[in-house]
């Protein structure tokens, strides 16, 4: 039916007036007069849609237009382009199904070979720029005509809910542009036609409608061939498809392959991972805002704040927001989100620094977001606990009457900070006063917050457990497992430490025992370490040295999995500090059964790791003092206390060691010990030898008193500390 020509070929203003005459027949339902055009068989085209197109009276100009551009250029009008015309004339009428009906008429496999042709040569003239070239065997106008219907094809399938379908047609449209031009689109290509429209919707529209049809892979495929091809899309369709695909890579819920290698240049980033893809993308699309190239779209910053959060790029978020124009982000936001950026990094200092700076009468002083966090910021250091007790006492006092949940954190971090100063605390009287109120606050917060705040329930069991009210600190260390699903480390790591506090050391070992299955097997390390623990408790020397082993392999095969990988950096240090810790708790235990050689063996593991740590000296001098050499155990104590001077077991043994020694006056004896008490309040070595240098001197209720306070901690000491 290709050469079956509807309008002859005579002059031009006749064309135009046959044309005409034939779409008002096609509207009106009139019949064309026979010297008008050349009779036609019955056809499909004629058979189906002559009842269809007399439902209307009205022209349709455009349709007309279309059609005038293909015979002005080949001088006919083929079978193909008639259905095209009519499709998206029902498609535009709103009569989906006879649309489908009619695009499913056309064989677009008959012509696809004369489209890539015309498409090839068309681009060839332009670069060219010649006019001394074969007639392409159809007009570019033709090619943009059933294009068009192949898209509305798809759009009509859309519309009808058979997404695939509707997806292998736009896929069509991609493939043959694609073949046809395979170095991609020249300027302007299709500028005097609707072929680049159409050519924009459906790169745009395909991997919408993968994702439709729940085929996640492919929609993945369609939005990198939408970004990686050159399909001259204009800056906002591009953006546009660059937000999509992040938001699909972020929430999707799956992991994916990386771009092909052919898609990647020497030296460029390639991503490994979708949050890695999604934050380049989303990067890309805030350095156009910032150049100004694209409208600010909020969105994309908090699309990207949450993937740089999640993937740990605090820094490179931090980055961001300092390069945000201030027209795009209030001076107080940058503020709150710098200093979010930095305390998650571990730089509390500059975070608090810029707290302060937005709470200032200049800025936002009744600011709760800000009071919170300076409040939360301030808890974690002893210097700083009473201005967070102030910025909590603020937080509160701007929520009176407001939201009850913003109030129970604001007691929350008020409860934190009370007992960050306790620690501080000059007299006991003072320091029981604030544990007190801190255990109120705790309490008032597990309220307001109907107890299903994990990170409240998790502080009111700590708060209880130090304050030694076990039985309630179980309790709450039971709710907090519960609550989070038993899915958190935490939870049963204080669990245990509780019962341990109990001396219930076979029912914390089944609680560790417990975790460990639960957990992954990456995860163990923690676990394995308090199990040994509790079994030294217990007596089980042997199955202790065993657990160790096991921990030592696992790590050491860890390390060898995670290899280079810059991205797991944190793991790896944590890693390499657990096994630090475990090749001195291996030599704690030789130590104690005076097997020597094997502790110098643990130490020299721990050296390779570290050379200067200051846990590694403090059991190099109790080697030293197991073996009677205090003068080399002493210099041991010293190093480490010059490495970390705030190292609680090195001030307890120097004192001890100074004593053993009998060179030193008691003054400076106490002093190592009260500065350790200052560091640790519940440290019972710590009292214990301070009682002995009090007794002593003969400061017998002093001595009592501390002997009292050793036997009562002692009692309730955990194998681990409860934080």
């Amino acid at each position: 039916m290709e050469n079956d020509n509807w309008v002859n070929k005579p002059g031009k203003a006749q064309k135009s007036l046959k044309l005409r005459k034939m779409m008002k027949c096609f509207c009106s339902g009139e019949q064309l007069q026979i010297g008008d055009m050349v009779p036609l068989p019955d056809s499909p085209a004629t058979k189906d849609y002559r009842a269809s197109v007399r439902s209307s009276r009205a022209g349709d100009t455009g349709n007309i237009e279309e059609a005038e551009s293909s015979l002005r250029e080949s001088g006919a009008l083929n079978y193909e382009e008639a259905r095209a015309l009519l499709g998206r004339y029902e498609y535009q009428k709103g009569n989906i199904e006879a649309a489908l009906h009619v695009f499913e008429g056309i064989d677009i496999a008959s012509v696809t070979t004369k489209m890539k042709v015309t498409l090839a040569k068309r681009a060839q003239i332009q670069k060219r720029r010649s006019q001394k070239y074969d007639t392409p065997p159809m007009s570019i106008h033709a090619v943009s005509l059933l294009l068009e219907a192949v898209f509305l094809k798809a759009k009509s399938l859309q519309a009808l809910g058979r997404f695939k379908e509707a997806a292998q047609s736009c896929t069509v449209i991609l493939d043959i542009v694609e073949s046809s031009l395979p170095e991609g689109l020249p300027e302007n290509f299709g500028a005097d036609c609707k072929l680049q429209e159409t050519l924009s919707n459906a790169v745009e529209l395909l991997p919408q409608l993968w994702i439709l049809a729940d085929a996640p892979k492919e929609a993945i495929m369609s939005y990198r061939r939408a970004l990686l091809r050159q399909w001259n899309l204009d800056v906002q369709t591009n953006a546009k498809i660059k937000k999509e695909f992040a938001i699909f890579l972020l929430y999707s819920g799956n992991e994916y392959n990386p771009p092909s290698l052919r898609f990647q240049m020497d030296s460029s980033f390639v991503p490994r991972t979708n949050i890695e893809e999604a934050i380049l993308l989303l990067m890309i699309l805030l350095r156009k805002v910032t150049l100004q190239i694209i409208e600010w779209d909020p969105s994309i910053f908090d699309h990207l704040s949450y993937a740089l959060s999640i993937s740990g790029g605090l820094w490179a978020l931090a980055n961001q927001v300092e390069e945000l124009l201030p027209r795009n982000i209030d001076l107080c936001e940058r503020h709150h989100i710098l200093a979010l950026c930095y305390y998650g990094e571990g730089d509390n200092f500059t975070a608090l620094n810029l707290l302060r700076k937005l709470l200032s009468s200049a800025e936002d002083p009744t600011c709760v977001p800000g009071l919170l966090l300076a409040s939360r910021i301030c808890a974690e250091s002893l210097e700083c606990a009473e201005d967070g007790i102030n910025f909590a006492r603020r937080a509160i006092e701007s929520l009176q009457g407001r939201c009850n949940h913003l109030m129970g954190v604001a007691n929350y971090v008020l409860g934190l900070s009370l007992s960050a100063q306790s620690k501080a605390a000059m007299t006991d009287s003072e320091r029981v006063r604030m544990q007190s109120e801190a255990l109120q606050s705790l309490e008032s917060a597990g309220r307001l917050t109907k107890m299903n705040d994990s990170n409240v329930i998790y502080h009111l069991c700590v708060e209880n457990a130090e304050q030694r009210n076990l039985d309630t600190a179980l309790h709450y260390a039971r709710c907090f497992v519960e609550l989070e699903g038993e899915s958190t480390l935490k939870g049963w790591m204080l669990w245990a430490r509780v019962l341990s506090a109990q001396k219930k050391f076979p029912e914390a070992e089944t609680v560790i025992d417990e975790a460990v299955d639960q957990s992954g097997k990456w995860d163990q390390g923690t676990l394995l370490r308090t199990k040994a623990k509790l079994q030294i408790a217990q007596g089980q020397v042997k199955n202790a040295i065993g657990t160790y082993v096991q921990l030592l392999a696992d790590l050491q095969i860890q390390r060898k999995s995670f290899g280079l990988e810059e991205n797991l950096k944190k793991e790896k240090d944590f890693n390499r500090t657990m096994e630090l810790e475990t090749w001195h708790d291996l030599a704690s235990i030789y130590i104690k059964s005076s097997r020597w050689q094997d502790a110098e063996f643990c130490l020299s593991k721990s050296e390779a790791i570290s050379c200067y740590s200051a846990s590694r000296l403090y059991i190099a001098g109790l080697l030293h003092q197991s073996k009677g050499l205090h003068k080399a155990a002493l210099t041991d104590y010293t190093n480490a206390l010059a490495v970390d001077p705030s190292h609680v077991p090195s001030l307890i043994s120097t004192a001890v060691v100074l004593r053993q020694l009998g060179n030193h006056s008691p003054a400076t004896l106490i002093s190592y010990l009260r500065g350790a008490l200052r560091l640790d309040r519940t440290n019972v070595a710590a009292w214990h030898n301070l009682g002995l240098i009090y007794k002593e001197e003969g400061s017998a209720m002093e001595a009592a008193e501390c002997f009292e306070t050793a036997w009562f901690l002692e009692e309730s000491e955990p194998i681990e500390p409860f934080r």
